[in-house]
């Protein structure tokens, strides 16, 4: 167990917190670890395609940890987690829902991205989850054919620097399809993709298990099963994409809706990690308030 100093070193009232980890065992036997942090209701964010939860969504939860006990467990093959050569789309799914179960009380979910619709298809598989607001989800089926071109041409690059070795350029090449330049640009200058490039290879092995099966996350059948309060947060100057991804969620959950975020983009747990705890919170802090 690690604690950390939040605050002044020198004030007497700075906050200590502990951080520790949860750990659940999935059926095929893989243990899928996560760092907790704060006290309070249980929170469970998932981590986007890139990168690794406690990387994602660090900064974010700095702004959580007064209101609520947050668990970040890395996926399959990831930070804590031990790893496996299935990584199939519903695997992925059926590992969070492990781990949200093993929790032992009811949870708020978030994702990050494809975190994000892998916790709509979690909220959809289990009854642990009392209410869900995913951060931008994208939807596969929503892709145009501009979106195929750039999505296809960051993964070939991507693809390519991994072979030359180079892992943090491969990370920072498949950026270019869900970020602006100037997002790309604040990531790596919080290095965000040098701590990112060694699961690009992991990465591209679940994109294309993704790419070659039905995705389940954006099933219609998939989303109405969804009976939970659901807020689906989105940038304000986000890429068209997922503006479209987030209409369709809308459109299919029931009880569902969207908020936005001012100024924000698909990058916004590294560049405005503040207003989108702030999000989260206004929304667990309403829906899983006792009935």
């Amino acid at each position: 167990m690690e604690s950390t100093s939040r605050g002044d070193p020198g004030d007497e009232e700075a906050v200590v917190e502990q951080r520790r980890t949860h750990s659940a065992t999935t059926a095929d036997g893989v243990d899928i670890r996560g760092t907790v942090r704060g006290h309070g209701p249980a929170l469970v964010l998932l981590q986007g395609v890139i990168g690794d939860c406690d990387l994602d969504w660090d900064r974010t939860v700095d702004h959580l940890v007064d209101r609520f006990t947050c668990h970040l467990p890395s996926m399959r093959g990831r930070g804590l987690s031990g790893d496996h050569a299935d990584l199939g789309l519903d695997r992925l799914i059926d590992d969070m829902v492990d781990y949200i179960e093993s929790v032992g009380e009811a949870t708020g979910l978030t994702g990050w991205s494809s975190g994000g619709s892998w916790a709509l298809a979690a909220t959809a598989r289990s009854k642990a989850v009392s209410a869900a607001a995913p951060f931008e989800p994208g939807m596969l089926n929503q892709t145009d054919a501009a979106d195929q071109a750039l999505m296809g041409g960051a993964i070939n690059r991507a693809a390519d620097l991994v072979a030359a070795g180079d892992g943090a350029a491969a990370a920072r090449a498949f950026a270019a399809f869900p970020f602006y330049d100037q997002e790309i640009a604040t990531a790596a200058d919080g290095g965000y993709f040098e701590a990112a490039g060694g699961y690009v290879p992991h990465l591209l092995q679940v994109l294309q298990r993704a790419m070659a099966s039905q995705d389940p996350t954006s099933d219609p059948a998939v989303l109405g099963a969804v009976d939970v309060p659901v807020a689906v947060l989105v940038g304000s100057a986000t890429k068209p994409f997922f503006t479209r991804s987030a209409q369709y969620v809308v459109d299919h959950v029931p009880h569902a809706r969207v908020e936005e975020i001012h100024g924000a983009a698909h990058a916004a747990p590294l560049t405005h990690p503040a207003a989108l705890a702030d999000a989260l919170a206004d929304f667990f802090q309403t829906a899983q308030q006792p009935a």
